[in-house]
């Protein structure tokens, strides 16, 4: 099989694509990124070692650029990781959201259906559906759930999955989305919740956390995360959407104490700033259909996967320092400095 990976230099991506070429030894990958500020080559050191893997830069919403590599590699399948994806990135200026998220994941498909591709997956996010009370925590987003979207990122996403879905009813695309929670694990780019309290704490320096920290997240490993859009894209039916959740439910706060604890640092670390504008207050998945349908369900506890991940940036602190040297520092002191 030959698949092309959008966004394969991001966090997740590359995760997937480690996963594919460990699993399949006779699967080819090209990996397609920009190289924006969160994608990053030596991501995908490992990868480029395996004559399986070839990476190729580029825009998902330049067309020419697109077709002309569509038509090069004969792909059989797409699965699109590209996309814009920081909620306070997104606030500040909206507009590159729309043009990656939505444009390009329509240039994707319009080559996809020129190029009779076998399956174009959309990588999606719970954030699409808003979010849930903090005080019924018997209530969870199911793949019925009415999307209503809090963020110019989510809405960008929701309006992508929107036109997935119109691709497959009106030109019969071969299309799947699948809706996850909260990744993390090793790669995640510094700007994230979990590795910037790592980091921090690692150079015992304060922890921002907004508002008050009751914010729920339900938290998936990506390891886990990767294993079901490999049975979606092999074995999900068309036209579908596939929730992936984590059923590891923790506030903010919660999550940043786990990890100070395990780095054995105080909690008077924790510095409460001023809430993101429009900060949704839960979200919570529901992942039964995945479980009927395709038999995934997570295997990692969140115990288990934070020790993990915290081992995992202690073990490749030149890959983080490399990172947060650069832009990344202005991004933090713009965000954070006047909270």
């Amino acid at each position: 099989m030959n698949i092309l990976v959008t966004g394969g230099a991001g966090f997740i991506g590359s995760n997937f694509i480690y996963y594919m070429l460990d699993k399949y030894k006779d699967y080819k990958i090209v990996c397609l990124d920009k190289l924006t500020y969160a994608g990053n080559l030596s991501t995908l050191k490992r990868a480029f070692e395996n004559p399986n893997f070839q990476f190729v830069k580029g825009d998902i919403s330049d067309r020419v650029f697109v077709f002309e590599l569509f038509k090069e590699k004969n792909f059989d399948v797409v699965v699109n990781f590209a996309a814009e994806s920081h909620v306070d990135r997104s606030i500040e200026d909206p507009e590159i959201f729309l043009k990656t998220n939505v444009i390009g994941t329509q240039v994707l498909m319009d080559a996809a259906r020129k190029f009779d591709i076998k399956r174009f997956h959309q990588v999606s996010t719970d954030e699409v559906y808003g979010d849930l009370p903090l005080d019924r925590p018997d209530s969870l987003f199911t793949e019925e759930t009415p999307l209503r979207p809090s963020s110019p990122y989510s809405a960008s996403k929701a309006a992508a999955d929107l036109l997935v879905l119109a691709y497959y009813r009106t030109y019969k695309l071969p299309v799947t989305i699948s809706r996850c929670s909260n990744n993390y694990g090793p790669y995640h780019f510094p700007e994230k919740l979990i590795p910037l309290m790592i980091i921090r704490a690692l150079n015992d320096q304060p922890l921002p956390v907004y508002g008050d920290g009751r914010n729920v997240r339900d938290w998936l490993y990506v390891e886990d995360h990767c294993s079901a859009i490999d049975l979606i894209i092999h074995h999900g039916r068309e036209g579908e959407v596939y929730n992936i959740g984590g059923r590891n439910e923790r506030t903010n706060l919660e999550v940043v104490k786990t990890i100070l604890k395990e780095l054995g640092k105080p909690e008077e670390l924790i510095t409460f700033v001023k809430d993101r504008p429009g900060h949704d207050l839960r979200y919570a998945i529901d992942p039964s259909k995945i479980k009927n349908e395709l038999g995934w369900e997570p295997k990692t506890s969140f115990e288990e996967g934070i020790k993990k991940t915290i081992k995992w940036y202690l073990d490749n602190r030149d890959w983080w320092e490399e990172i947060i040297s650069g832009e990344y520092k202005d991004y933090y002191e713009r965000m954070y400095s006047n909270r």
